[in-house]
């Protein structure tokens, strides 16, 4: 943990934290935050996003990014930035690596099935459920359930939250209800989220063949990399140009996350952690120049890689596959294995189907993309009985 004197006095802190919901004697090796940072390293949902899908499914290629590499990626760019600005590493890097814990097999595919699925019985997200899986889901310590994180690190998984759920969820999502602000770590790991993510999708659709650099010259963040690249490495090719331009389409994101930052910070002059949250708005953000950008690369990678027929043809497979196990285990809850078909009896017994139905989707949250394919033939593929 970074020693309170080189924090800046807006960075949260686990000297005025909100705490932990159940009370634990303090580590004494460790910050609290850096105990976060480990139980999260440590729970078995962080091991299971190694066959997760980003955009890939798994099995398509051992070097496309998986929801695990996608958080690594993620917390060392919160982490980056985090230092320059004098925020709590820790804290940060705790978000970073626990965002994505909720996540469904086959990535946004995978939860917008689930979330079908469950329009019911108040839909399904992602972030809500990395919440859950950290407060309820994991079982690993005799004395609580969950990972029983630190306040700041549960409200950092919230990046979305309808205010429908935020009132049954408490003080962790009162800002949602009240428009007020998470902490900077949490903010920082919001933008991070975003560098990384386009710049992987960058370079795995060009690994897949789905993009080419010069369909990606014609936008004017990657044209000037590739412009730098260029100038310093005259014909340069193959890969090593393509590394070359992703580190500089994250480099180019980071330097301007940290000095459009520090910018805001200076003017608003937060004088501590609470301050910041009662901005109206965010004070960790782009300039407006590198946000009308990062915008413009969405929109293309929205166009050409996710809608891509190949990428379409995943997504739609994985929607049926995602279907059918939910419809099969809430219709008969029998055909879960026993530690689910537990929960499902417990959950049913306190909220009726919509229990059931939140602990078959609990349990298909919680599955690999391999693992889900393997249940599907086993329900639905005649030869495999077993």
């Amino acid at each position: 943990m970074m020693p309170a004197a080189r924090l800046a006095p807006y960075a949260a802190s686990a000297a005025s934290s909100r705490g932990r919901r159940h009370p634990e004697p303090p580590p004494r090796y460790r910050g609290e935050y850096q105990r976060d940072r480990d139980r999260i390293i440590h729970c078995a949902a962080f091991r299971r996003l190694e066959y997760k899908t980003q955009v890939f499914v798994n099995h398509e290629g051992d070097l496309f990014r998986t929801r695990l590499t996608h958080s690594l990626e993620v917390a060392q760019i919160a982490r980056t930035v985090a230092r320059a600005l004098g925020l709590d590493e820790d804290l940060t890097e705790g978000i970073a690596l626990a965002h994505d814990l909720g996540h469904p097999p086959f990535g946004h595919a995978g939860q917008e099935a689930l979330d079908a699925c469950m329009a019911p019985w108040g839909g399904f997200e992602h972030n809500l459920q990395a919440l859950r899986v950290v407060d309820e889901l994991e079982e690993r310590y005799a004395r609580f359930r969950g990972l029983n994180l630190m306040f700041e690190t549960r409200e950092g998984l919230l990046k979305h939250c309808p205010p429908a759920r935020a009132r049954g969820l408490g003080e962790v999502a009162r800002r949602f209800l009240d428009g007020t602000q998470p902490t900077l770590e949490a903010q920082v790991v919001n933008l991070a989220d975003e560098i990384a993510y386009h710049a992987h999708d960058v370079d795995d659709g060009l690994r897949a063949g789905l993009l080419r650099l010069e369909e990606l010259a014609g936008l004017a963040l990657v044209r000037a990399c590739l412009d730098e690249v260029e100038a310093e490495h005259p014909g340069l090719g193959g890969r090593r140009r393509v590394h070359e331009l992703v580190r500089r389409l994250i480099d180019r994101q980071v330097t301007d996350l940290i000095e459009a930052t520090a910018a805001a910070l200076e003017a608003a002059a937060p004088a501590d952690v609470e301050a910041v949250r009662a901005r109206p708005e965010p004070l960790a953000r782009h300039s407006e120049a590198m946000r009308r950008a990062s915008l413009e690369l969405k929109g293309f990678l929205r166009e050409r890689l996710y809608r891509h027929y190949r990428v379409e043809r995943m997504t739609a497979k994985a929607r049926r596959v995602v279907t059918a196990l939910f419809e099969a285990f809430v219709d008969n809850p029998r055909l879960l294995p026993p530690a689910a078909r537990e929960a499902a009896a417990r959950l049913e017994a306190e909220a009726g189907e919509a229990g059931r139905a939140r602990a078959v989707a609990d349990y298909i949250a919680g599955m690999t993309d391999r693992y889900a394919l393997a249940e599907h033939r086993r329900l639905f593929d005649p030869p495999e009985l077993t």
